[in-house]
């Protein structure tokens, strides 16, 4: 196990709230870990591709996911050197962020709009608790979109209900748990591969230690989270289609597009132009056919 993982882990396991929080315990374990940085370098599966053409490619996408891991300094160094060069192109965009949770979108749009600071905007989206990864990771990119007026759509489900999710399941959300997610018949269990992958992190994970935890209701707690996020942003594409959307989340989300992608195309076009690109990707993640579109290694100076 990583010792980033290992460490969040023995937190989890001390702390009260472990069993309600443990059901991330598979995104952390899909995210965690470090990549070594080379010259910059962009490939389409096993080709080389120069920059430009990339990014001639990608300005004609109608979605575009930038899979981190996300305490990389290196991944989010990319998201912003890719955003940037996109919005130099002319490009409309938005920025749809797995960090910012679906109650918290009007504090995003009063962050953009001037009305209240990056201070005011951490605490009225509760960012330390509900996410909690290191803001200057992220701030950068923040701050771009505040310079540029470019909309943050916020996409996660409310840590509340995947709990509630996590501990008993689907059939136990009550009215009002919908009110920032998907209807139930929306919420696609079927992905056989998905689950299996999922269950092979989930059993690995708990060798050798104490736990009360379902995989079946982990597993609809993971599904809803990628149903919700895939559903935000289906419908900033319907209200918005002249714009690029740029997707920040983690790798563990899109990998094969089984996560978000593929139920976000559920519901729109099937013609729909999406990509996918694992940013800074380890040598066995390049090794998986179709895990991504693209793949990014950074340039050690940026």
């Amino acid at each position: 196990m990583a010792s980033p993982l290992g460490q969040r882990l023995r937190q989890w396991r001390s702390s009260p709230a472990w069993q309600p929080l443990a059901f991330t315990l598979a995104i952390a374990l899909l995210v965690a870990g470090t990549h070594s940085v080379k010259a910059q370098q962009v490939w389409r599966g096993s080709e080389s591709v120069p920059l430009q053409r990339a990014y001639a490619d990608w300005q004609q996408k109608h979605i575009l996911y930038l899979g981190e891991t996300h305490d990389s300094v290196a991944d989010h160094q990319a998201q912003l050197q890719i955003l940037q060069e996109l919005q130099r192109r002319g490009r409309p965009l938005a920025i749809a962020l797995e960090m910012i949770q679906r109650p918290f979108q009007a504090a995003l749009d009063a962050y953009i709009g001037g009305e209240i600071t990056e201070m005011e905007l951490l605490e009225q989206t509760q960012y330390a608790q509900r996410w909690g990864f290191p803001w200057s990771l992220y701030a950068p990119i923040f701050r771009f979109a505040k310079e540029q007026q470019i909309p943050l759509i916020a996409l996660n489900t409310p840590t509340e209900v995947t709990r509630q999710v996590a501990r008993q399941g689907l059939e136990s959300l009550g009215e009002d748990d919908f009110r920032y997610i998907p209807p139930l018949a929306d919420i696609d269990l079927s992905n056989t591969a998905y689950r299996d992958r999922l269950q092979e992190i989930f059993v690995a994970a708990h060798q050798g230690m104490s736990h009360r935890m379902n995989f079946d209701f982990f597993y609809q707690a993971q599904v809803l989270w990628d149903e919700t996020m895939a559903k935000v942003i289906a419908k900033q594409h319907q209200r918005h289609p002249d714009r690029l959307i740029l997707v920040l989340t983690g790798r563990g989300h899109v990998y094969f597009g089984d996560g978000i992608p593929q139920r976000v195309q559920r519901r729109l076009a099937p013609n729909l132009r999406q990509a996918i690109i694992l940013l800074n990707p380890t040598a066995t993640e390049k090794a998986k056919p179709r895990i991504a579109d693209w793949f990014w290694q950074n340039d050690p100076s940026l």
